[in-house]
């Protein structure tokens, strides 16, 4: 297929591109930088310059394809302040690509997240199958994707756990690093048992790779390794490879992050695995810590 990638240069997108391609995949990849471009250019991409604001340009590029996956997120507005505005532009997008392959049958998939969709207990594929009177943009957004089966589009979502890991990761796991390394401490919130799922960032481009190809119109998809790892298990681990105490702190310690972390949200993924066969090879989060590349 030619697939068009928004967001193919980013962390997820990294991945995902040459696991396309590896399939035999073409891949046309959405760049807004020069960086972005060269980047697609020496991963083996044909490069569309252009933004998730340029909708023309998004919609042409939607139209000529045989497929789109939507990685791209303006993170840069959304942890600053203005989530609002980075779901509007998602929602947008979302619906431009929509309009484009509408009858077509053609594969559509974005990636959405699993964190608090079912806080307290392990969240499934048929959890978020509504708003229920809940305000939440990003889920709105994928059911607005799922909804564009009965459109004549073969739409699918994959959520994606709070840290997708791996080497050169810079998201949450290296955050919280990063903080424990400034402040002189590990930190969990409480008695740090809440957990988090995770999963491999090359875990996760084959399950993006396997659900272009398979996956049934409006589906929803978990991309979830491990089903839930203690925070305090985290943070014990960070504080050894950074030598440094580890303890109970205020949420306050995270800043901006102490509204994830303090939440317990696994997540399963037995009925993605069923379904499409996806099965996790790659090291777990534990694992993939102890490797060290988190605290180079």
């Amino acid at each position: 297929m030619r697939v068009l990638v928004t967001g193919a240069s980013g962390w997820i997108g990294s991945a995902v591109v040459p696991e396309l391609i590896g399939a035999g995949h073409e891949v046309v990849g959405l760049a807004r930088s020069d960086a972005s471009a060269t980047a697609l250019t020496a991963a083996g991409a044909q490069v569309h310059r252009g933004s998730l604001d340029d909708l023309d340009g998004l919609r042409s590029a939607a139209a000529a394809s045989d497929g789109v996956i939507h990685l791209a997120f303006k993170h840069d507005i959304a942890f600053t302040g203005d989530f609002q505005a980075a779901t509007d532009a998602d929602r947008r997008a979302i619906e431009t690509v929509g309009d484009a392959l509408a009858g077509s049958d053609r594969p559509f998939l974005i990636a959405s997240g699993t964190l608090g969709l079912a806080v307290g207990r392990v969240a499934t594929e048929e959890d978020g199958q509504s708003l229920d009177g809940v305000v939440s943009p990003r889920l709105a957004n994928a059911l607005l994707t799922t909804a564009l089966a009965d459109r004549g589009v073969r739409s699918s979502v994959v959520r994606l756990p709070p840290t997708v890991h791996g080497e050169g990761d810079n998201g949450f796991m290296a955050t919280i690093v990063g903080i424990a390394r400034e402040r002189g401490v590990s930190g969990y919130i409480g008695d740090g048992s809440n957990r988090w799922a995770a999963v491999h960032q090359i875990d996760a481009a084959r399950l993006f790779r396997l659900a272009l190809e398979n996956a049934p119109a409006g589906s929803t998809l978990h991309a979830i390794a491990d089903e839930g790892v203690p925070i305090r298990t985290i943070a014990e681990i960070i504080g050894r490879h950074l030598d440094v105490p580890v303890a109970p702190v205020a949420p306050e310690h995270f800043a901006w992050l102490a509204g994830f972390l303090g939440l317990d949200s696994p997540a399963s993924a037995a009925r993605t695995s069923a379904l499409l066969g996806w099965q996790p090879t790659h090291p777990g989060l534990v694992d993939d810590l102890e490797k060290g590349h988190y605290f180079g």
